[in-house]
């Protein structure tokens, strides 16, 4: 018998979802840690933003091996955060506001002291015995097969009471779920509706293509050394020497989404956003998010290394307008896990410009967009001393790769506070403040009509009454060494979108058949003019114009 499905207005198609870290965005009870409460006491700054929605990394119940990304108890929230309580008082809040609430879920992997895992391990005949992913060693006592972990080495961990080797693909804490058993799918099920019904909006699904691995365990073709390119994988890290076609990304993920869909769709304006991690991370996007039956939406990695030039972005978007079908993409240029745009795209003095440049661009796009906390302040990358570092893969991989930790240091709110505002000061916060940041913090950039926090609020309200950027197709123009343009068309409105990427000066000629019949105001872009069939752009110069 089918389920009828519940009405969805569709406010995601578009949408701008902002990301709060909770342990870094306000805590409420001076031990120096974020929680659900300093959540719920700042979330006007997220309205007042123009967000549609907030997306909160895990709050779960964790041994915090990794940040809450090991979860030991799906439907419970970690003390340290608070109570289920607070959290419904959270989500209470956020509706109030004109906010959804979407929570991230962790299901390719367990904490291993999730109850799950450690009956797993008691035996190789008990109740759970499959639903990890447990494998022999090889005759010489060799892990199965050649896959690694993220993190460093093997993907295999020894386990002296079965005597058999298990899957992690992030920290031996983390062990893989095996989602061939039909059992652990109809768990990850209940977790799923267990939250639905507590009154949330959607998910944020991390490394969403994780969750099936090849069933022969087969080793994965080499790819040589990389060249370090690729922005989810450090260039020192062995995990890029590998194409990655059996531990990842396998065919029978698309139907278990299907069935995750399936669920959501009982429930009225829910949705859900991937993060995809893959050697095609754009044609899985696409995959994953075609036909309206699988995720609503998801991201991967391209424009969250390095590479931002003119030429770069041109290519990552025609190659996505090839691939995306039916699919629908939601657009990050920063997140928890990968270093600030500011210095990422910017270096070690950011210029304002190419900020600006970028959140108009990322909100100008066809697809929703994701920003992470203090993006809107253009908060730079910490600088995180080795004794201070909390993040294990840092940990690991230092000096060459520092971690994750310098994103994640606490919001800076009051500029004039010794904490800078993120609490009472009454403990050490668990990541050092970053002193650089102090003149970003949110009073000072609310006081300053020139400040990025208010170019993000005016481009946010501007945005809502462009029915182009919201729900048009896009048009790229062709490739130019400096600027990338590209037209957004709905209902015979023509917008004209154009970034001028570089530090110098440059001239765009509007190709046959454009012609500008106005610059849009409202945007707050800047740094651009129109001269007869030419535009003209100042370093990091942006216009919106109506096209003839």
């Amino acid at each position: 018998m089918s389920v009828s499905k519940a009405p969805n207005s569709g406010w995601w198609r578009g949408g701008v979802i902002y990301q709060i870290y909770p342990r870094s965005f306000a805590d409420s009870n001076g031990d120096g840690i974020g929680d659900l409460p300093g959540i719920t006491r700042r979330l006007e700054h997220v309205a007042r933003l123009g967000a549609d929605a907030v997306w909160l990394s895990p709050f779960f119940k964790s041994p915090m091996k990794d940040f809450g990304y090991d979860i030991s108890d799906y439907r419970d929230v970690d003390p340290m955060f608070g109570t289920l309580a607070e959290f419904k008082a959270l989500v209470e809040r956020a509706h109030a506001l004109g906010l959804k609430v979407m929570v991230d879920q962790v299901y390719s992997h367990s904490s291993d002291q999730h109850p799950w895992f450690v009956e797993s391990r008691s035996s190789r005949d008990n109740a759970k015995a499959d639903w990890y992913v447990w494998a022999d060693a090889q005759p010489d006592g060799t892990p199965p097969n050649n896959w690694l972990s993220i993190f460093g080495g093997s993907a295999w961990q020894w386990d002296t009471r079965r005597r058999q080797y298990y899957l992690h693909n992030f920290l031996a804490s983390q062990p893989d779920l095996n989602f061939h058993s039909e059992e652990v799918q109809q768990a990850v099920l209940e977790a799923v509706k267990f939250w639905l019904e507590f009154g949330v909006d959607g998910y944020r699904l991390d490394v969403v293509n994780f969750y099936f691995h090849d069933r022969e365990l087969r080793s994965n073709p080499a790819r040589g050394e990389p060249d370090g390119s690729d922005p989810a994988v450090p260039a020192t890290n062995p995990y890029g020497w590998q194409w990655h076609r059996f531990d990842k990304s396998r065919p029978e993920n698309l139907v278990f989404l299907q069935r995750l869909r399936a669920m959501l769709d009982q429930y009225p304006d829910t949705t859900m956003v991937g993060e995809i991690g893959d050697d095609d991370g754009l044609a899985r996007v696409a995959e994953y998010t075609a036909g309206g039956d699988k995720l609503h939406m998801a991201y991967c990695f391209d424009l969250l290394g390095t590479p931002h030039d003119a030429p770069y972005l041109h290519k990552v978007f025609s190659r996505f307008a090839e691939v995306v079908g039916s699919g629908w993409p939601c657009w990050a240029i920063t997140n928890h896990d990968i270093p600030r745009v500011a210095t990422r795209w910017g270096g070690t003095n950011p210029p304002p410009g190419l900020l600006r440049a970028a959140a108009a661009l990322q909100l100008s796009l066809r697809g929703s967009a994701c920003i992470y906390q203090g993006d809107e302040l253009g908060l730079p990358e910490a600088e995180i001393a080795f004794d201070d570092l909390q993040d294990p893969y840092g940990i690991a991989m230092w000096p060459e790769f520092k971690g994750r930790d310098g994103c994640r240091t606490p919001m800076p709110w009051d500029a004039s506070a010794p904490d800078l505002g993120f609490g009472s000061g009454a403990a050490r916060p668990w990541l050092p403040l970053a002193e650089a940041q102090r003149a970003l913090a949110v009073d000072r950039q609310e006081a300053d009509a020139g400040s990025l926090l208010q170019h993000y609020r005016q481009l946010l309200a501007w945005r809502r009454t462009q029915p182009a950027l919201l729900h048009g197709e896009m048009d790229l123009l062709p490739v130019h060494p400096q600027v990338l343009a590209y037209v957004r068309r709905h209902a015979g409105q023509r917008v004209l979108c154009a970034f001028n990427f570089s530090a110098d000066a440059a001239v765009l000629p509007l190709p046959a058949g454009h012609a500008v019949a106005e610059l849009l105001s409202g945007s707050g872009a800047r740094g651009a003019s129109v001269q007869g069939a030419e535009l003209h752009f100042e370093p990091h110069g942006v216009l919106f114009a109506r096209l003839a």
